[in-house]
């Protein structure tokens, strides 16, 4: 009786060492924020759109953005499938969705593509809901995320990845009418980040106002 007690700790601790913080999901994640300035080196390199001619650079650009989109999907999998779901993971992974986000727009809207409120309305949801966060971990709680916020992301990866390559694109009325479409999801979007901002906020009164 006495050796097993003694034999289960060591086990324990032996196992959760194995996992440490370097899992192939946070590496993932490490490469994706690593890759965020490299991106917009290469945007910038790319340069403006040039109206009537198909820029292969941006172009390029776009489909680097889908890729680099594409890899919180890979860490994400990558942790569940191996059960190495990580505090540190948890903590990078959401930082490098708000870098990809964030200097894509900011891109985006250094060429007049997208306006100064889009990027308002991220930027000051992603504070809300940072800041209800910690009060919210402050008192012992959880406070359960809603679809609202993975459709969020969906639909914002979407509208910039859409832009991005619309950008490469000699005018046209096709051209335009991809524009549009790709604004409208952009305006989608960025009601999807209120909608879900408020969501948190409502989930969070009962704290606030408890601490008040």
């Amino acid at each position: 009786m006495s050796s097993r007690a003694r034999s289960f700790p060591t086990r324990t601790v032996r196992h959760v060492a194995t996992k440490g913080i370097w899992t192939p999901a946070n590496i993932v994640t490490c490469l994706r924020v690593a890759l965020v300035p490299a991106w917009l080196f290469a945007a910038e390199l790319a340069g403006a759109p040039v109206p009537g001619e198909f820029q292969p650079g941006l172009a390029l650009v776009a489909v680097l953005f889908v890729l680099l989109s594409l890899t919180d999907k890979l860490d994400g999998y990558l942790a569940r499938s191996r059960d190495e779901v990580t505090t540190f993971g948890k903590f990078l992974d959401p930082i490098a969705d708000k870098l990809v986000v964030v200097v894509s727009l900011c891109f985006l809207l250094e060429m007049g593509w997208v306006s100064p409120w889009v990027l308002l309305v991220v930027v000051a949801r992603e504070f809300l809901v940072s800041g209800l966060r910690m009060v919210v971990a402050s008192e012992g709680e959880v406070v359960a995320a809603s679809d609202l916020g993975k459709w969020k992301t969906a639909t914002t990866m979407v509208a910039i990845s859409g832009l991005l390559l619309v950008m490469a694109l000699p005018q046209g009325t096709y051209v335009n009418l991809l524009a549009t479409a790709f604004r409208l999801c952009l305006a989608a979007a960025v009601v999807l980040t209120i909608w879900s901002g408020l969501d948190y906020f409502m989930k969070s009164w009962h704290v606030i106002v408890r601490k008040g």
